[in-house]
């Protein structure tokens, strides 16, 4: 049953805080999943909050600390110095240890490393701290087992028994040879069936999808879904196992590209958060609000050219919205597409023939609304001209705008440059502006004004 955090506990803990209960207080959180544990403290003043971090046991609130969010963790290891901030981090894997670390000022890092106990452990972490954090390598932790080729079967089942005592669990077994190369797998099945005396080279399996540490995340993730991995290994380049990454690893970064693609699809920068103070929430959007004024100002200015059109249809004025947002429409519904597919690797032959299908759907879908436009004009007398015109100018919007859509997304993945800020109010501005002057420009082709 999933534990709710309501208003009565949250004060009952808070009067046992005052009160300064430790003893009722531990037995109230002790059995509290960490995430639960992590919501508590959201809900509790800063200083209650490290009150209970100093309190629990460090196994605990490790796990706490790797629930909560960057901007509070970091908060909550301030109030702590490297010593206590190394024994919590000595209780969490290798991979999330190094992220915290990470998030440490540089002046912190090296206290906290050198009070670390275990020295093996510290090694990892700084090993780990090399890799960029969009790479197989950064992604990666050290826990794993592995056991060489040459062994037999009996020396497999005691390294495996003495690697296990350091991990949470066991997902798989991997071989390698003396120089450290991976080689492939071991089953629990040939542990089960073979003689104690058979070698480890004699019955492993060879087939193994792996990944090098400078591969970026991406495509690990790509990996890892194409073959319904729930953990796949790290090689260098000279092939030796130096790590393996798990899936909920692959999870966690998805969720923060995902994250980061919604809000500058949005029109946000992808450092912002609900929680932000007012100047980083106004920084974070203000600059694409002016993008968006800017381009209203163009729209404007275009509008202002065709002024005389006011004068013999000014009737064109009141479709004019209907033409800007049908543009944005058709553009954003083309570069979420394209975007998708390029964060899932599907996009795939020429550039061109991609263009070309999209101007035959563009045509198909804008040849429809144009007719429902057209039917409404004429039911309303619009006259015949005038029909046509809006109905050719919302073809050749949705046409352009879908074109927009698609190459933009496109250019910029080419150039280094993440898609997903194409699919935001750069599109929709862009096409509001190519809308209205392709709208403006072929009314006075047609109807002469």
């Amino acid at each position: 049953m999933q534990f709710e955090v309501t208003q009565e506990f949250i004060q009952e803990v808070e009067q046992l805080i005052a009160s300064q209960n430790e003893t009722a207080l531990t037995e109230l959180l002790q059995d509290m999943h960490p995430a639960d544990l992590a919501e508590v403290l959201y809900e509790l003043e800063f200083e209650d909050s490290v009150y209970i971090m100093r309190l629990l046991d460090t196994e605990t609130t490790s796990d706490i600390l790797e629930e909560l969010d960057e901007e509070t963790r970091y908060k909550v290891l301030e109030q702590l110095t490297p010593k206590e901030i190394a024994d919590e981090i000595g209780e969490l894997e290798t991979d999330i240890a190094a992220d915290i670390i990470a998030e440490l000022p540089e002046d912190r890092k090296d206290s906290v490393i050198a009070a670390l106990d275990d020295k093996e452990h510290a090694k990892d972490i700084v090993d780990l701290m090399r890799y960029d954090e969009d790479s197989a390598g950064g992604l990666m932790g050290k826990e794993l087992i592995k056991v060489n080729e040459n062994w037999t079967v009996l020396t497999c089942v005691k390294e495996m028994r003495r690697q296990a005592q350091e991990l949470g669990e066991v997902i798989i077994v991997y071989v390698v040879d003396d120089d450290d190369v991976l080689k492939g797998r071991l089953s629990v099945k040939s542990l089960l069936t073979t003689s104690t005396r058979t070698l480890v080279k004699d019955v492993y399996v060879d087939k193994i999808q792996s990944v090098k540490t400078t591969d970026h995340a991406d495509d690990v993730a790509q990996i890892m879904q194409k073959y319904n991995l729930f953990v796949i290994p790290v090689i260098d380049p000279l092939g030796r196992l130096v790590g393996n990454i798990t899936l909920d690893d692959v999870v966690d970064y998805i969720k923060e590209v995902a994250d980061s693609n919604y809000q500058l699809a949005s029109g946000l920068t992808d450092d912002v958060e609900a929680d932000d103070s007012i100047v980083d929430l106004v920084k974070g959007r203000l600059p694409w609000l002016v993008l968006g004024l800017l381009g209203g100002f163009l729209s404007v200015t275009i509008l202002n050219g065709f002024g005389n059109a006011v004068k013999h249809y000014p009737e064109l004025f009141f479709f004019a919205p209907l033409i800007a947002g049908m543009a944005g429409n058709a553009g954003v519904q083309s570069s979420a597409i394209v975007v998708q597919g390029l964060a899932n690797n599907i996009i795939k032959g020429s550039m061109w023939d991609r263009l070309f299908k999209e101007i035959k759907l563009s045509l198909f879908n804008g040849t429809i609304v144009a007719l429902l436009v057209f039917t409404f004009s004429m039911i309303f007398n619009l006259g015949w001209h005038f029909s046509m015109t809006v109905g050719i100018s919302l073809i050749a919007v949705i046409i352009v705008a879908s074109l927009v859509g698609t190459f933009i997304p496109i250019l910029l993945d080419k150039r280094g440059i993440d898609p997903a800020l194409a699919t935001g109010p750069f599109i929709t501005t862009s096409n509001d502006i190519f809308g209205t002057f392709i709208y403006f420009a072929l009314a006075k082709l047609i109807l002469g004004f």
